[in-house]
């Protein structure tokens, strides 16, 4: 993967206070990650960071929109995604963590690469499921599902063999 070196952020030297980032993702950011999930987008990320003696506490306020697969044509779909995260960056040699909201560094580290966060944020605000609207699907497409809410044609003459078999076990 390639390294931005924008999105690496120096906080040794830095003195106790809050600082700003923006950050712009575009398609360039997401071909990166080489994932099916996101095919592009571009979406705006302010990061706040407040810098203590010990810790790092990261605020994440992201909207925009990615391209990704529609679940029924699979064709590209354009999804809005939005919404705050935040991190907390601990300092020590000795001390380990299991939370997924909490990273450990070496007191001797002097700075974090944000990339992994910031794709993973986005990544996590996409919907569970993303269709197009009714009728934008891609035809040639979907003339090949069914459609699960109008009934199926049967035809009422022909029983399952199965239940002509339990019918004679009256």
């Amino acid at each position: 993967m390639s390294q931005n070196e924008d999105r690496i952020i120096r906080f040794s030297g830095l003195k106790p206070g809050k600082y700003t980032y923006n950050y712009t993702l575009t398609d360039e950011f997401f071909e990166d990650w080489k994932n099916d999930e996101i095919r592009g987008g571009k979406v705006k990320i302010d990061v706040e960071m407040e810098r203590f003696e010990h810790m790092l506490m990261f605020k994440f306020t992201l909207s925009g929109e990615v391209t990704t697969m529609c679940d029924r044509c699979l064709g590209d779909i354009i999804v809005p995604v939005e919404g705050e995260e935040h991190l907390c960056v601990r300092f020590s040699d000795t001390e380990t963590t299991d939370d997924e909201d909490v990273v450990v560094l070496p007191e001797s580290a002097f700075e974090i690469d944000l990339s992994q966060w910031l794709y993973e944020y986005v990544a996590v605000r996409i919907p569970m499921q993303h269709i197009h609207p009714d009728g934008a699907c891609d035809p040639e497409v979907t003339k090949y599902i069914i459609d699960e809410d109008e009934p199926e044609e049967k035809n009422d003459d022909e029983i399952d063999p199965r239940w002509e078999a339990l019918k004679k076990l009256k």
